[in-house]
């Protein structure tokens, strides 16, 4: 199982457009992220966490051509502003594409691209399938089981894909959701910033704290803001929790 970090920053991109957060510079290109998503491939299946505003761009440096089915974690739009680049994917495989989601996840997305919907729906338009995830599902070789937290007052969903724990937006995990983490060999979560606290968000303190109580092997931390410095925060980690960056893959 190989996966694909296709974007790990927050939810302005970095950089930031309109230079908030410049004054930190970019010299080192791990700085520069794009908006959160991930590629899992398995000899089986090939499944995209996330869709947001660079998805295209993320697909043509990653070099995806094949989309199975799509794990959104909720309906921000840095998570699903890039529904429409499907298309291209529903065109080649000949197939509408399998979206799993929360009802609610569903309803925004109908609400918001109503032109890929009936009765309004526009020819040519993107062919979702929408899908639940209210219990373990089988996606070829891949075992999906539904992580919920909490992102605020906003419910979440993360996703443990075999043995790779995926959260993004989170400022909570409930005691439930921590037990079906333990034992992934791999966590990714997000660590927006080293402080203040944020009221949607762990800081990257509270994201170490937690990824210690989830006894994994490795935790990855994603949705970086400009404000974090890939080789400064590094240096500061422990060993077992790393900065993710665009493009980084890991094996499993």
């Amino acid at each position: 199982m190989k996966f694909t970090f296709l974007g790990t920053g927050t939810s302005m991109g970095v950089p930031v457009a309109g230079g908030f957060g410049s004054e930190n510079g970019l010299g080192d290109p791990r700085d520069q992220r794009y908006r959160c998503s991930a590629w899992i491939e398995t000899p089986e299946r090939s499944l995209v966490v996330d869709v947001g505003p660079e998805f295209r761009l993320q697909t043509l440096r990653a070099g995806i051509r094949r989309i199975d089915a799509i794990l959104i974690t909720h309906e921000h739009m840095d998570h699903i502003g890039g529904l429409d680049d499907l298309r291209s994917f529903n065109y080649a495989q000949k197939d509408s594409i399998r979206v799993y989601a929360s009802e609610k996840t569903e309803k925004a997305i109908r609400s918001r691209y109503s032109y890929m919907f009936a009765p309004y729906k526009t020819p040519g338009s993107v062919d979702l399938n929408f899908k639940r995830v209210d219990g373990i599902v089988s996606e070829g070789d891949c075992r999906i089981i539904p992580l919920p937290v909490k992102h605020g007052k906003m419910d979440v969903m993360g996703f443990r894909i075999n043995d790779i724990s995926y959260i993004t937006d989170v400022s909570y995990i409930p005691d439930e959701t921590a037990e079906k983490i333990k034992g992934s060999k791999v966590l990714v979560m997000s660590g927006l910033r080293w402080k203040p606290p944020h009221p949607t968000h762990y800081t990257i303190p509270e994201a170490i704290e937690v990824a210690q109580r989830m006894q994994v092997v490795k935790t990855y931390l994603i949705h970086m803001s400009p404000f974090v410095k890939h080789g400064e925060t590094m240096a500061q980690l422990p060993d077992n929790v790393r900065l993710a960056f665009d493009q980084l893959q890991i094996q499993l």
